[in-house]
């Protein structure tokens, strides 16, 4: 396999193991992997992708509103990606009975309210659901393990929350661009 461009000044938590943090060296997935595979290895990918487009700022360069009127920032992405961990992987497939990390009302929109959050903290949350979501999906039997989705009332198979979060990812990747660019210039997927 080879490295895509990407820093790899280890700021998101790069660790060989992939049992914790998030790595910003992106690694490119396999050509002629197996399905489960090569799902975790787009996943990854993404991870990685959106912790480069972090890599190098400090808390005020991230909170920064660079896309006016939006107020999206880079901040607000890595919160709501760890709120997206957390509900796909720890809340459907794992079963789990906990709230959200930003909202004990259930409201996915208070994660991207970054205006007090510092870097640290955005960091250690999205890198602790990305170390429960790769433990859940190590320990999963297969891709045919199903948990419920509450939100849709449907129950849903391991196969498609990876599908799933790499869509997420991808679409919120693509707003990280734009984000960055913004920021400092700096440009490249």
């Amino acid at each position: 396999m080879s490295t895509a461009d990407a820093s790899t000044d280890g700021n998101a938590g790069d660790n060989a193991d992939g049992t914790a943090g998030v790595p910003t060296r992106r690694i490119d997935p396999p050509y002629l992997g197996g399905e489960r595979e090569t799902l975790r290895a787009y996943l990854d990918y993404h991870r990685a992708t959106l912790a480069w487009k972090c890599d190098g700022l400090g808390t005020e360069e991230l909170r920064k509103r660079s896309m006016p009127p939006s107020t999206l920032t880079l901040l607000s992405l890595v919160r709501h990606m760890a709120e997206v961990e957390r509900t796909w992987f720890r809340r459907v497939v794992n079963g789990e009975d906990i709230p959200l990390r930003w909202s004990a009302e259930g409201d996915f929109q208070v994660a991207y309210d970054a205006s007090a959050s510092t870097r640290e903290e955005a960091f250690d949350a999205w890198q602790t659901e990305v170390a429960h979501a790769r433990r859940i999906e190590a320990a999963a039997e297969s891709l045919d393990v199903t948990g419920h989705q509450a939100r849709w009332g449907q129950d849903v198979s391991l196969r498609f929350v990876m599908l799933h979060m790499i869509h997420e990812y991808a679409r919120h990747n693509g707003h990280a661009d734009f984000l960055r660019e913004g920021v400092d210039g700096t440009t490249g997927a």
